[in-house]
This record gives C-alpha cells, sequence and structure tokens, in this order.
C-alpha cells in the first residue's frame, strides 16, 4: 500500500520539480494530485516521464482528507490559507514557503543534517523546507562541524533567476535578447538590470541594512544546524538561469586542514567533492543542473584566521534547495513515522 500524494502549486518551476522527482525517485504513491489556483485548473501536467498525465485541481475546492502526504510549493500567502486546512483534515504538510521556517513547533528539516527534528512535525503536522541557498550550505557544512565545531561562517551568495520563479528567468531571457538586438531593457521582476548584470539585493530590506534572504540564511542554520553558529551572509542575484553557488568562509573551533576537508566531505552524504585544483577542476551551475548533490570546489585553507577553510558550493536551487529536499523529506517521514510504502 502506497501513499496519496498532492502537489500543491503544481504548474511553478518548483512543483513541477516535485512532481519529476517522486517519479525520478518512484516515490510509493497510490494516487498522486496536481493542485494549483483557479488560473491552471484544467492544465494537464506529465508525472515525471511516465507518460501519465495528471489535470490540474482547484485549491479553492480540493479536499484534503484522506490525503497523506502535502508538497506545498504555492508561496506564502495561498500556504497561509490552506497548509492548516490540510494539516487540520491529517495530511502532513510539508511546506517550501518561508511561512513556517521559524516556528517553534514546526521542524525546519534537511535529511542529511537533522533528521531526527522530523519527529517533531506531530506538533502542527507541518514541517518546513529551508531555503534554497541554506539548504545547500548546510549540507556542506554538516560534515565539517561534526569534525571540527564551526564557530563563524561568512558567506556571499551567487543565486540565479529560477530562485525568483518563471518571471526571474523569463526577464533574464527578455533582457539578453533585447541587448543582442538593441531594443530596450526593461526590468518588472528585479529592481535593476539582471542580463549581463550582479545586483546585491534579494528579498525586502531590514532595518539594519540586511535584506531578508540575508536573515534567513542566519536564522535557519542556526535552527537546522548549531544555534551557537555565528553567520553572516551577503546574498546576490546573478545572470544564470539555474544553480546556485556559494563562497563559504568558515572558522573552527579546531583545526581541520583543507586535505582533511576533503576526505570528510568525499564521504559526506549528498555532497559530490570535485576539486583537482587546475583548470576546470571544479563545478559551475551549469553542469549541477537536474542532479541532486550538493557539488563542493576549492577547498582551500584560509590564511587571515586560526583553524579557517574558505570553499565553493554549487547546487540546482530546484533541486536540492527546494524540490529534491521536500520529496526527501516526504521520504523520511515515511520511514520513521507513516511507514506505507
Amino acid at each position: 500500500m502506497g501513499y496519496r500524494v498532492a502537489v500543491v502549486g503544481a504548474t511553478g518551476n518548483v512543483g513541477r520539480e516535485m512532481l519529476n522527482i517522486l517519479a525520478e525517485r518512484e516515490f510509493p504513491c497510490d494516487e498522486i494530485a496536481a493542485v494549483a489556483s483557479s488560473r491552471s485548473v484544467g492544465t494537464e501536467i506529465e508525472y515525471g516521464d511516465t507518460g501519465k498525465m495528471l489535470k490540474v485541481k482547484n485549491i479553492e475546492h480540493f479536499d484534503f482528507a484522506g490525503w497523506d502526504i502535502a508538497l506545498f510549493a504555492a508561496g506564502s500567502e495561498p500556504t497561509k490559507i490552506y497548509a492548516p486546512k490540510a494539516a487540520a483534515a491529517g495530511c502532513v504538510v510539508i511546506d517550501n514557503s518561508s511561512l513556517y521556517r521559524m516556528d517553534p513547533d514546526v521542524p525546519l528539516v534537511v535529511p542529511e543534517v537533522n533528521p531526527d527534528a522530523i519527529d517533531g512535525y506531530t506538533a502542527r503536522n507541518i514541517i518546513a523546507n529551508p531555503n534554497c541557498s541554506t539548504a545547500q550550505m548546510v549540507v556542506a557544512l554538516k560534515p565539517l562541524h561534526d569534525a571540527a565545531t564551526i564557530k563563524r561562517v561568512v558567506v556571499s551568495t551567487y543565486q540565479s533567476t529560477s530562485g525568483a520563479g518563471k518571471a526571474g528567468m523569463d526577464e533574464l531571457f527578455t533582457q539578453s535578447r533585447a541587448i543582442f538586438v538593441g531594443d530596450a531593457v526593461e526590468s518588472h521582476k528585479f529592481t535593476k538590470q539582471i542580463a549581463f548584470n550582479v545586483i546585491p539585493h534579494i528579498d525586502s530590506f531590514l532595518d539594519d541594512g540586511f535584506t531578508k534572504e540575508e536573515w534567513k540564511m542566519v536564522v535557519e542554520t542556526k535552527k537546522i544546524l548549531d544555534p551557537k553558529i555565528k553567520v553572516v551572509a551577503t546574498c546576490v542575484r546573478v545572470p544564470v538561469f539555474v544553480g546556485h553557488s556559494e563562497a563559504i568562509n568558515i572558522e573552527f573551533e579546531n583545526e581541520l586542514s583543507a586535505e582533511a576537508a576533503q576526505d570528510i566531505l568525499r564521504e559526506a552524504p549528498g555532497i559530490m567533492l570535485v576539486d583537482k585544483r587546475e583548470d576546470g577542476g571544479y563545478v559551475t551551475p551549469v553542469e549541477c543542473v537536474g542532479d541532486g548533490a550538493t557539488y563542493v570546489s576549492r577547498v582551500r585553507e584560509d590564511p587571515t584566521v586560526d583553524n579557517g577553510l574558505v570553499l565553493w558550493c554549487v547546487s540546482d536551487n530546484l533541486r536540492k534547495g527546494a524540490a529534491l529536499n521536500a520529496v526527501q523529506i516526504a521520504e523520511l517521514l515515511g520511514r520513521r513515522h507513516l511507514k506505507k510504502g
């Protein structure tokens, strides 16, 4: 006997990727529902590469009673309305929005990092998926923290336009085309031109000068990994379609050489170490697209602090940063609690 699974926000970038990954990983579904807003009702979406077409159902009329798991990729506003209804109906919600991440009664889970946290899902019947940039970073940090105890992290992100949804990707495409053919460049989704440019601004500004995206990386890392770790982030949007990159500077309590760190990362779950120290011996966003791994390259010692390392981390933000992590949470939930598949 398998699960009845609903994907809410199924027509968006992340929702479609959730359907692809559920099919790709052969998640034990007896029934799968594609759910979205009234605008998408009647649209048909393929369930991965199975050839099975799913007709989109209207979230306003969808009854979650009898469904086991709902993967939400609908954004905070619809989630605020419908996630509590699903949870109250006995359906476990795995939410990709930021709405519940810092709720003390909702576990924030990256299965390779803090799988035991999932046991707290019963408080609200909701599990939160972390921010895309946080997810890949904590996967890389966890084994190093276990080995030498991280004191402080300084991270600069290079985040792709798909992190801003289809509209972000479309704006990069249309602006790039406009520049090539000599048309005027218009910005609608981003605050400045994204084509052939970088924008040091993701999400809204806070009173202290940081952005909300930078704040998310700080507080989510503390909740997932260790509240004692000091984190500071600078988050930058770059003209890439898919794949987030991060330059991470780490300060440890104890000594950890670059060679030892490479050995640890090579064996760590969810990580692919590609660090050849030669031309092309590292991973860029183009190579990570469609892959579930968190790639680590450029591991070296930081001579400006005691016990410091610097590394480069790349991952497909639609996969490990969102859809894959949500499906991995569903798999973990099944193994530990629901036990149907």
